[in-house]
C-alpha cells in the first residue's frame, strides 16, 4: 500500500479579477456566484480587486495583476475605453483575458461573458410601447457615460422606439448607475416634462430612485417605471415589481458562475465559446410571483449546497489530518492501514458529493429555462382570457336592450295590465337591471385591472351626497322593518370626490348590509372628520349575521363568496368597492364578529389628490336610474309633438332582433327602411337620401365608424343626421364615434322613448341648419364659400345654374347630369338643405340676378329678361312682381339716380 501512488492533483491556477465596484446588490450577486462556483475548485487561487467606480484606480490594479503574471485575468470595466489597452496588453503577453458584463472597444480578448445589452434595450423599448399602447412620452435614465452597458442599452432602446412612431423619447438623465445621481438630477427634468408616461432606468436602484421622485411630485400613479437587473431579496427588482413601485424589470443575469466555468475551460485547454451571451426576459406582475418562488427555491438549494460544501471542507480537513497521521505513523502498519482506509472512504465520499452538486447545478439551470417558458405562456394565456372576458361582457348589452326596451314600453304604456302582469313585468325589469348592474361591475373590474378608469372629481358636500344615496334604500328599510339611521358628526363636510365612483362604493356596501341583515334589524351610517389624518371616515354598520373568521382574510377578493355564499351573490360587490376606494386614494377596512354584525369603513382624503381630474359638466353626479326602488312607479312619457309621416329613417343593424325592435318602435312615427350590413346601408343611403340614419357600431366587414366617415364624406349624404348605437361605453370609444361624424352616440341598452325624442331633436336642428343656408344665399351673396361638404355642394350647384342662367330651357335633368347624380338624389339633397325644389331655386337665382341687372344704367327690361333666361318679358314681369310686389319698371324707377 505504501507503494501505491495517488492520482496526480489538479494544478493550482491563479485567477485575478478586476471588478469596477461592489457597491450595488447586482455586483455583489455576481461575486457570490463566482464564490459558489469556486467552492467546487479548491485548486484555484482567486483574487478580487475593487476599483470603486474609478477608472484610474482600475488601470493600476490591472497593471498589478499583469505584473504578478496571473494565469487568467477577468475584467469588468468601469469604462470601456480606458481598459481596452490594458486588456490587449495582457492578451498579447499570453495571459487569457475574460471580459465580464461590460465590453472593451477591442476584439483582442479570449472570451466574453455577459448579457446582450442591446437586446435588453430593445426588449425594454418594445415592452414600453406595448404598455403605452404605442402612444406616449418616455424618459430614459442612463448608466455611466462611456460604459458599454449604458451605450448598448440606450442604442437598443432607441431602435425599438423607432418602430413605434407614437412613442416619443422626450428626455434622458445621466444616472451614473447611482440612485443618488437620479435623486439629484431627475426632479428638474420631470418638472420640465410633467406629461411623461414612462421611465426606463438602466438598473433597478436607479428605477427605485425614479419612483421616489415621481411619488414626491405626485406622479407615481401615472408614470410607469421599468428597471433592469431582476434580483431577488428586499429592496431589489423582484420586490419592487411585487410592491408596485416598478411596472416591470428585465432579468439581467450576473454571469459570475459562467465566467468562472469559462475561465477553467480555458485554463484546462478544453473547448470553450468565445461569446457567452446570457438571455434576458421581462418580469412584471404576471410572472413576478413565479420568479420569486423559484428564486426562493434556488436560495434553499444554494443553502443546501453551502451545507454540503461545509461538510466537504470538513471531510477535506479530516482527510488532510489523516494523511498527516499516515506520514507520522509510518512505522505502525496497522495505523497506516486504518488511516489509508479512512482516506480512501473520504475520497470516495467527496467524489460522490461533487457529482451530486454538479447534478443539482444542472437541474437549477434547467428549471430556470423552464420557468422562463412557463412565464411567457402564462402571460399570453392571461391576456387572451381577459380579452375574451371583456368582449363577452360587452356582448351581453345587446340582449339586455331587447329585454329592457319592451318592458319599459309596456310598463309606461296607457294599456291596462292586470296586477299579475304588472307584477311580472316589474320582476323582469328588476332582474334585467340587476343583470345590467352585474355587467357594469364586470366592466368596472376590467377597467380597474388595466388602469383605464380615471377619477373625475368635483367639490361637494359629502354629507348631502350620502343622505341622497340613502334615500334610495328608505323604502326597502321601511318594508322590512329595519331601523335605518344616519349619524353625521357635522351638517356638512366639503370634499373633492367623483360621484359616480362613490355611488358604486356606498351602494355596494349598503346593498351588502341589507342583504345580510334580517328583517327588524338595524343599519347605521355615520360620517366623521379625522383632522389628525386630514381624512373623513364613512362607516356602514349592521347587526346582521357577520363574517366568519375563516372568510375575513379573503372577503375583499374578486369572486370570493365565503363559506356560506348568498343565493344571489356574485362575489364582485365588496372587491369592486375596495378597488374603487383605492382608485379614489382611500382605504376600505372592516371589522366583524360572526353572528353579531359587521362594520365597513371607507376613509377618504380631505385634500384633493393630484391624480384626480376635474369633472366635465356632463360628468357631475346624477342618481343612477337603476338605483330607484323596484316598486317605484314610472310615469308615462311626455306626449311628443307629431312627426311628418313622410320623414324617412334608415336603420343599419346586423342583429335581426334588435333591427326588428327598432323598426317596431320607429314605424308609427317615420317611414323606415333597413339594412343588415354597412355596405348595403351606404348604398341605400346614397340612393334614397333618408332624413335620418340609425347605425350600429359593430357591423360585419364595414364597421359603423367606417360607415359614419363615408356618409359624412359624401356630399349626397353629408347633411343627414346620424345616430350610432353600441354596446361599448368606454370614453375613448365614444370620442371615436363623435370624431367619425356621429351626431349622437347611444349605449345599449337604450330607452326607446329617449331614442325617439333624440331623432325628433336632430330633425329640428336640421331645419334650423336649412334656414341658415337659405340666409347665406342672400341677394348680395351669389355663392357660398366651400368650407364644408354641404356648402361646397351648394356652391357647385349655384355655379352650374349661374353659368347657364341665360338658357330658358335649363332643366333639372341638365343640372343632375352636370353633378353626376340622379334627379331624385338632387331633389332630395336640395329639399333637405333649403326646403325648396330645384326649379324654385333656379327661378329665385334668376330673379336675384335680374334685380341686380336692373340697377345698371341704360339696361332695358326686355334685355334683362332674356339675359336671365326668361322666355318673354311679360312672363318675367309677372314673376318679378309676384316676388317683390313691384313691377320691373317700378323697381328700376325707385332705384334710378336722382336728376338735378
Amino acid at each position: 500500500m505504501v507503494g501505491c501512488t495517488p492520482s496526480a492533483p489538479e494544478p493550482v491556477y491563479r485567477i485575478g479579477f478586476s471588478q469596477c465596484n461592489t457597491d450595488d446588490a447586482w455586483r455583489r450577486a455576481m461575486l457570490a456566484g463566482m464564490e459558489k462556483e469556486l467552492s467546487f475548485h479548491p485548486n484555484v487561487r482567486f483574487r478580487m480587486l475593487d476599483a470603486h467606480n474609478n477608472s484610474d484606480l482600475q488601470q493600476r490594479q490591472v497593471r498589478e495583476l499583469i505584473r504578478q503574471r496571473v494565469d487568467l485575468l477577468i475584467i469588468s470595466p468601469n469604462q470601456s475605453g480606458p481598459l481596452t489597452a490594458l486588456a490587449e496588453a495582457a492578451y498579447n503577453q499570453g495571459i487569457p483575458v475574460v471580459i465580464l458584463d461590460r465590453r472593451t472597444t477591442s476584439r483582442l480578448y479570449t472570451a466574453y461573458v455577459g448579457g446582450n445589452n442591446q437586446e435588453v434595450g430593445r426588449t425594454a423599448g418594445h415592452y414600453a410601447a406595448q404598455l403605452l399602447r404605442r402612444r406616449g412620452r418616455v424618459l430614459q435614465i442612463l448608466g455611466t457615460p462611456g460604459s458599454s452597458p449604458a451605450t448598448d442599452r440606450d442604442l437598443g432602446f432607441r431602435q425599438a422606439l423607432a418602430a413605434h412612431p407614437g412613442v416619443q423619447l422626450v428626455a434622458q438623465v445621466e444616472g451614473d448607475w447611482q440612485p443618488a445621481s437620479v435623486l439629484r438630477r431627475l426632479p428638474a427634468v420631470l418638472r420640465a416634462h410633467p406629461d411623461t408616461d414612462l421611465i426606463f432606468a438602466h438598473n433597478d436602484p436607479m428605477a427605485q430612485a425614479a419612483y421616489q421622485v415621481a411619488r414626491q411630485q405626485g406622479l407615481a400613479r401615472r408614470i410607469r417605471i421599468i428597471g433592469v437587473d431582476g434580483l431577488s431579496g428586499p429592496g431589489n427588482g423582484l420586490q419592487l415589481v411585487e410592491d408596485g413601485a416598478l411596472k416591470a424589470t428585465l432579468l439581467y443575469p450576473t454571469g459570475g458562475e459562467e465566467a468562472i466555468r469559462t475561465a477553467l475551460r480555458i485554463l484546462r485547454h478544453e473547448p470553450y465559446v468565445k461569446e457567452n451571451v446570457l438571455n434576458t426576459m421581462v418580469i412584471d406582475s404576471a410572472n413576478v410571483g413565479t420568479m420569486r418562488t423559484q428564486t426562493e427555491e434556488l436560495a434553499t438549494q444554494r443553502r443546501d449546497i453551502q451545507q454540503q460544501q461545509r461538510r466537504l471542507r470538513e471531510q477535506m480537513r479530516r482527510y488532510a489530518s489523516q494523511k498527516m497521521t499516515v506520514y507520522l505513523l509510518l512505522a505502525s502498519l496497522l495505523g497506516a492501514l486504518l488511516l489509508g482506509a479512512l482516506a480512501w472512504r473520504s475520497s470516495r465520499l467527496n467524489r460522490r458529493i461533487r457529482r451530486v452538486l454538479e447534478g443539482q447545478n444542472a437541474e437549477i439551470s434547467a428549471q430556470r429555462n423552464q420557468i422562463e417558458q412557463l412565464a411567457e405562456e402564462a402571460r399570453r394565456s392571461s391576456e387572451a382570457k381577459l380579452r375574451f372576458f371583456t368582449n363577452f361582457s360587452h356582448e351581453l348589452r345587446t340582449p339586455l336592450t331587447l329585454i329592457l326596451g319592451p318592458v319599459e314600453d309596456l310598463l309606461s304604456s296607457p294599456t291596462e295590465l292586470t296586477p299579475a302582469q304588472h307584477h311580472d313585468l316589474k320582476l323582469v325589469r328588476r332582474n334585467a337591471q340587476r343583470l345590467l348592474q352585474l355587467v357594469n361591475q364586470l366592466l368596472d373590474f376590467r377597467k380597474i385591472d388595466v388602469g383605464k378608469m380615471a377619477v373625475r372629481a368635483t367639490e361637494g358636500n359629502l354629507v348631502a351626497f350620502v343622505r341622497e344615496l340613502m334615500d334610495v334604500f328608505e323604502k326597502t328599510a321601511h318594508r322590512r322593518g329595519i331601523t335605518f339611521r344616519f349619524l353625521p358628526a357635522e351638517p356638512g363636510i366639503s370634499l373633492w370626490f367623483d360621484g359616480d365612483v362613490l355611488d358604486k362604493i356606498f351602494s355596494n356596501l349598503l346593498s351588502n348590509a341589507f342583504k345580510y341583515t334580517a328583517d327588524g334589524g338595524q343599519i347605521t351610517v355615520s360620517i366623521q372628520r379625522l383632522p389628525a389624518a386630514n381624512t373623513v371616515r364613512v362607516s356602514v354598520e349592521d347587526n346582521g349575521r357577520g363574517i366568519a373568521e375563516a372568510d375575513q382574510p379573503h372577503i375583499l377578493g374578486w369572486f370570493y363568496q365565503g363559506s356560506q355564499p348568498s343565493a344571489n351573490g356574485s362575489g364582485l360587490g365588496l372587491a369592486l368597492a375596495d378597488g374603487l376606494t383605492r382608485l379614489h386614494e382611500g382605504t376600505l377596512s372592516f371589522r366583524s364578529q360572526h353572528g353579531q354584525g359587521s362594520t365597513f369603513e371607507v376613509t377618504l382624503p380631505l385634500a384633493k389628490p393630484t391624480t384626480f381630474l376635474d369633472a366635465e359638466p356632463d360628468h357631475l353626479y346624477r342618481p343612477a336610474a337603476d338605483s330607484r326602488p323596484d316598486d317605484e312607479p314610472t310615469g308615462p312619457p311626455d306626449e311628443a309633438a307629431p312627426i311628418r309621416s313622410d320623414t324617412t329613417v334608415l336603420v343599419i343593424e346586423d342583429h335581426e332582433e334588435v333591427r326588428d325592435f327598432l323598426v317596431q318602435k320607429l314605424q308609427p312615427h317615420f317611414q323606415v327602411s333597413t339594412a343588415a350590413d354597412g355596405a348595403t346601408g351606404l348604398r341605400l343611403a346614397g340612393d334614397t337620401i333618408p332624413d335620418v340614419i340609425v347605425c350600429d357600431v359593430n357591423l360585419p366587414e364595414l364597421s359603423g365608424l367606417e360607415v359614419a366617415a363615408a356618409l359624412k364624406g359624401d356630399w349626397r349624404t353629408s347633411h343627414i343626421p346620424l345616430v350610432l348605437l353600441t354596446a361599448r361605453d368606454a370614453p375613448e370609444q365614444q370620442i371615436a364615434g363623435v370624431q367619425a361624424g356621429a351626431d349622437l352616440y347611444l349605449t345599449k341598452p337604450f330607452n326607446p322613448t329617449f331614442l325617439l325624442e333624440s331623432l325628433r331633436t336632430l330633425l329640428r336642428n336640421r331645419d334650423q341648419q336649412r334656414e341658415h343656408f337659405r340666409r347665406e344665399l342672400s341677394v348680395d351673396t351669389a355663392t357660398v364659400a366651400p368650407q364644408r361638404v354641404d356648402q361646397k355642394f351648394l356652391a357647385d350647384l349655384t355655379a352650374i345654374i349661374e353659368a347657364n342662367l341665360d338658357r330658358p330651357g335649363l332643366s333639372v335633368d341638365d343640372i343632375a347630369r352636370s353633378l353626376g347624380v340622379s334627379q331624385m338624389q338632387l331633389y332630395r339633397k336640395v329639399k333637405a338643405l333649403l326646403g325648396t325644389g330645384v326649379t324654385d331655386y333656379i327661378q329665385n337665382l334668376r330673379l336675384t340676378k335680374a334685380r341686380q341687372l336692373l340697377l345698371h344704367e341704360g339696361s332695358a327690361i326686355a334685355q334683362v329678361a332674356y339675359q336671365t333666361g326668361f322666355s318673354s318679358p311679360s312672363y318675367f314681369a309677372t314673376l318679378f312682381k309676384g316676388k317683390y310686389q313691384v313691377s320691373p319698371s317700378e323697381y328700376k324707377a325707385l332705384h334710378a339716380p336722382s336728376q338735378h
